[in-house]
């Protein structure tokens, strides 16, 4: 037998066999779980680990971790996870995966964001996300054009608009820059308002009532998600035309959103948790981008706030609340 081809051929089975060994499942899985609340999203997720062969009791254990309102705290938590020596951890928002981007580079890290996982400095690009990050991106900056367009057309005499942002949201800079940018590419001033305690709501609803703003963009933040009810009453109540940037409000009494359908996204982080625990790595996993945007109106909100939806948008519409 031909030496070199002995030698080659062990290097290839040996390397094989170490391959078919990286790529083995973990028979027992502990999925780390770090979020401010438990929301509907969660058993989204559960249900789509199940689907995929994950069964909590069986082979799957979830360490679930809520930082509440303290973003400050999301940090700790993340340690925590860290100590447990969790398989994998899905971060559901932004905070949450900075948090955990800032304590550990060697677990496994899947995150869902609805910003620039790059600006954010996350990974390194979408197709090769490198190091041990990756995950799901909504891309809302790239959105928030859309949203000022469908404010002017709700409200065709707009001269400027306003938006409610979380200042304690580490990501919120960087969409204060694209909102700015895309302002002045509209000619259209916007203000902004800034909210870090939901005690605070009130007060920030009343001096955007009292200045006149006829159109209002709120974004994306787990702490106004968790009181996304509160927000939608005093929009609602102090007649604020106001664009959504999360789906699902819309049914809940929000005017209009237009958003990526998180739903989906929730199942496609559990795809990646599910790829990552059979052997995949973060590096070699591209960011995932959201296929569906949905733009959902709530016409009994319109009438209440006296807002006639021109026809042309109606017919946008992906869903129409009546």
């Amino acid at each position: 037998m031909d030496r070199r081809a002995f030698v080659a051929g062990s290097i290839a089975i040996v390397a094989g066999a170490v391959a078919a060994q990286a790529q083995q499942p973990i028979a027992r899985a502990r999925v780390g779980y770090l979020s401010t609340t438990l929301t509907a999203r969660g058993e989204i997720f559960r249900q789509e680990l199940r689907r995929l062969g994950w069964t909590e009791g069986e082979n799957l254990v979830i360490e679930y971790r809520f930082g509440g309102d303290e973003y400050a705290r999301l940090r700790t938590l993340a340690a925590d996870l860290v100590r447990l020596k969790v398989d994998v951890i899905f971060a559901t928002s932004a905070p949450a995966a900075q948090a955990a981007k800032d304590t550990t580079t060697t677990i496994p890290i899947v995150f869902h964001t609805l910003n620039d996982p790059v600006q954010a400095g996350f990974v390194e690009s979408f197709a090769r996300p490198g190091g041990n990050l990756t995950g799901n991106a909504g891309l809302g900056p790239e959105l928030d054009q859309k949203r000022i367009a469908l404010l002017k057309e709700l409200v065709p005499s707009l001269t400027s608009a306003t938006v409610l942002v979380n200042p304690t949201n580490p990501m919120t800079p960087q969409r204060l820059r694209v909102i700015d940018e895309t302002s002045r590419a509209l000619n259209l001033p916007t203000r902004v308002i800034t909210v870090s305690d939901p005690k605070e709501l009130a007060r920030a609803f009343a001096t955007i009532a009292e200045s006149k703003a006829a159109g209002l963009i709120v974004f994306e933040d787990p702490m106004f998600f968790r009181y996304r009810a509160r927000i939608i009453e005093l929009a609602n109540t102090h007649q604020v035309v106001t664009v959504y940037t999360q789906s699902g409000l819309a049914r809940e009494g929000a005017l209009i959103e237009y958003a990526p359908n998180q739903d989906e996204m929730f199942r496609q982080a559990a795809a990646y948790v599910n790829r990552i625990l059979r052997g995949a790595k973060p590096a070699d996993l591209p960011v995932e981008q959201p296929t569906k945007f949905e733009l959902v109106i709530n016409l009994k909100t319109a009438q209440a706030l006296g807002i006639t939806v021109p026809p042309t948008l109606l017919f946008q519409a992906d869903e129409v609340s009546r």
